[in-house]
């Protein structure tokens, strides 16, 4: 008899989808009422939020300052992240292991320490500027704050740990043989890797791509903290519109956005690579 033990998930999957519906709902739900001020809302429906929303530049800028930001960071972090990974897996030294318990430890650090950090290392008086200044290649201090390059920056020192783990144990899952083999009947190695490595990891690379794109679509810290409050991303944004504001409709709304553009972004994705998928087939 066989044990059904995927029963067991059951209560934690019920509890989970509890949790996140009742609160998604309490926002979707104030989304469509009236702010009045002071933390009130109105009692009769509307859409003069959303509509608000999408005729105010400041609102549809932020989201396409998210956006950008987000994707930007997805990128910048798939190619710095992939070689190390790919170097991480096919290495057979026990510094293989050493590192990547270094990455997993680095990973635990908060990221409120991590963007202090940055900070401390990027200010005009920090090591780096005083070494970049001292050699001659900067006139001037390098500066991180209230711009969104630095926020980028921010995010991929948050999102680069993760990134890397995922990539790794996707090469570890590619056999080592199957390069071998390439190389064997005389295929360079780069080619090697785009014909070989790169299409069969592929799935995975964007799967990669698409969690760290969700990560900074909602990602706080880093634009509050580096963007100094010149850098207006939609958390931000709900952040000051909820706590600074008390404008709880607006606020619902604004996170409301900000789901819907995160969910139809992963769905275009999705949907996009599966056509890619059924074309190489095809053409296989």
């Amino acid at each position: 008899m066989t044990a059904r033990w995927h029963f067991v998930l059951v209560p934690s999957l019920v509890l989970s989808l509890l949790l996140l519906l009742s609160s998604q709902i309490a926002f979707l739900r104030g989304s469509f009422f009236k702010d009045l001020r002071l933390g009130r809302l109105g009692t009769e429906l509307t859409l003069e939020n959303y509509l608000r929303f999408f005729t105010d530049s400041i609102y549809v800028d932020s989201l396409l300052l998210t956006i950008r930001i987000s994707a930007t960071v997805a990128v910048l972090t798939l190619l710095l992240g992939y070689p190390v990974a790919y170097i991480l897996a096919r290495m057979r030294s026990r510094w293989a292991l050493l590192l990547l318990a270094a990455i997993i430890a680095a990973s635990f650090i908060t990221i409120v320490i991590k963007v202090l950090g940055l900070i401390i290392i990027f200010s005009s008086g920090g090591t780096l500027n005083r070494l970049l200044l001292s050699t001659g290649l900067l006139e001037r201090p390098l500066t991180i704050m209230g711009r969104p390059g630095g926020v980028v920056v921010g995010l991929m020192h948050f999102t680069m740990g993760f990134a890397v783990l995922l990539l790794y144990s996707i090469v570890k899952t590619i056999p080592r043989s199957l390069e071998e083999a390439a190389e064997i009947h005389g295929a360079a190695r780069w080619r090697v890797f785009l014909r070989v490595v790169l299409p069969l990891s592929l799935p995975g690379i964007v799967v990669t791509a698409l969690i760290v794109f969700n990560l900074c679509m909602g990602a706080f810290t880093s634009a509050a903290l580096i963007g100094g409050g010149k850098v207006f991303t939609l958390p931000v944004l709900i952040q000051q519109t909820v706590i600074m504001q008390t404008r709880y409709g607006m606020g619902a709304t604004i996170s409301a956005v900000l789901m819907a553009a995160t969910l139809l972004i992963n769905l275009l994705s999705v949907v996009l690579l599966a056509r890619l998928d059924r074309r190489r087939t095809a053409v296989a």
